[in-house]
């Protein structure tokens, strides 16, 4: 019997998966219902990477499209440019080159104009069409309308004294309008040394304080605590003649009743 024919008659390797699915099954049957519990979790997992994969592949493949279609219309913007940039390139040309027709046509009327006679000769004029008798009497009355003689210093004179009277009508308009006052609104607050200080005697001594620009106004006694109170009154000032620092010095120089003067509120006017 040869290597072959003995290799013919051994079953064993070419029945291996029968022996592999035999033997699974019997450690199945060994660890019973848990094994194939785990390969269905193990065969969900899989799955799951599997469908993973899948999206990830699609994901990319359209985001490659997404990819082409941007480019191929950025290319086209970009043809789209050049091409307007070559039209205004073109553009600019023409009119540099009308540009310097006109300036070499103005350069030579203003050379034909300022040219000198030769020879003592002027250039003779054009020739014009002999007027009509109609035309001849409308010209002349328009000459007889036109001063040939009148003096420019005249017209300066005239334009002078028109703009001092306006100057002196303006000046004296302005003058008569009030200039605007800034006035301010205070509200003060001037507190007594102790519950015993008389506030009516407080009071007239605030009050006494008048200087020009200063207009007192309505005031109240508001409780502060321990049957203290203090005296809240309203002023209106001139912002350029009153102000707060003036009031608080003058107020306070009254030391045998005021303790201490506060700014409770402070508004323009």
């Amino acid at each position: 019997m040869t290597a072959a024919e003995g290799l013919v008659q051994e079953r064993i390797w070419f029945d291996k998966p029968r022996y592999d699915e035999a033997e699974r099954q019997f450690y199945a049957r060994m660890n019973g219902p848990t094994q194939h519990k785990q390969d269905t979790g193990a065969n969900s997992i899989l799955q799951d990477i599997a469908r993973a994969r899948e999206n990830i592949q699609k994901s990319l493949a359209g985001s490659g499209g997404d990819g082409a279609a941007d480019y191929g219309e950025l290319k086209a913007r970009m043809k789209n440019l050049e091409l307007e940039n070559q039209s205004l390139h073109k553009v600019v040309e023409d009119l540099r080159s009308a540009l310097s027709k006109m300036e070499s046509r103005v350069s030579a009327l203003e050379k034909r104009s300022i040219r000198p006679a030769v020879n003592g000769t002027s250039p003779a004029p054009p020739q014009k069409a002999p007027p009509t008798p109609a035309k001849e009497e409308e010209e002349d009355e328009d000459e007889d309308d036109i001063d040939l003689f009148g003096s420019d210093e005249e017209v300066d004179k005239e334009a002078e004294r028109l703009k001092e009277q306006r100057l002196q009508e303006y000046a004296a308009k302005k003058a008569k309008k009030t200039a605007l006052i800034a006035k301010s609104s205070i509200l003060l607050d001037v507190k007594p040394w102790d519950d015993e200080t008389d506030m009516a005697k407080l009071e007239e001594c605030v009050r006494s304080v008048q200087v020009d620009g200063l207009l007192w106004g309505a005031s109240k006694l508001v409780p502060v605590g321990y049957g203290i109170k203090k005296l809240q009154i309203n002023c209106v000032v001139e912002d350029d003649k009153v102000g707060t620092d003036f009031l608080e010095e003058e107020i306070t120089k009254f030391e045998d009743y005021v303790q201490s003067v506060d700014v409770a509120a402070f508004n323009k006017i």
